[in-house]
């Protein structure tokens, strides 16, 4: 099945909502609902503002990967929202890789200069996919002050737009 990356539209909300409460709920264990967080319900004045963006890959018509970029100013911006459902990861789909790289290409023609990202000391594998896409770790008191830090998040990465 093809997956196809493009900008999110309204009509994808509820996929979305739905694709990235199952993997915080289902994969996680996270007690989160949509409620918790409402960015899910403002997407387009939230993400697509400024220098902001969120991305949306489908496959049959199905959300089944998200990632989104909130401008946080000076040329920087925080990489948020990136989930993608277990059948879509990896080969041969590389849905996280594609989204990834639409996001950066995206966000360098905007002139976004820098991108920051908090994860949990838990999620190894996302550790190894930002650092092997050229994410390296930066301490928490080194992010920019505009820096949407989440309660859970307690590894942080940076990395250059080119």
């Amino acid at each position: 099945m093809t997956v196809a990356i493009s900008p999110f539209d309204p009509a994808d909300g509820q996929g979305a909502v739905d694709l990235i409460l199952s993997i915080q709920r289902g994969e996680y264990g996270m007690a989160i609902t949509a409620g918790d967080q409402p960015d899910l319900r403002a997407i387009p004045s939230f993400y697509q503002v400024g220098l902001g963006d969120f991305l949306v890959a489908k496959a049959g018509g199905q959300v089944v990967g998200t990632v989104a970029l909130k401008d946080i100013g000076d040329g920087q911006a925080a990489l948020r929202k990136m989930f993608v459902a277990p059948a879509f990861r990896g080969a041969p789909h590389r849905t996280a890789q594609a989204l990834l790289d639409r996001l950066i290409e995206r966000a360098s023609g905007r002139g976004v200069e820098q991108l920051f990202l908090g994860t949990t000391a838990h999620f190894l594998a996302a550790h190894r996919f930002y650092e092997k896409n050229s994410f390296g770790l930066v301490e928490a008191d080194a992010l920019p002050p505009a820096f949407p830090r989440m309660a859970v998040d307690t590894r942080f990465y940076h990395r250059i737009v080119r």
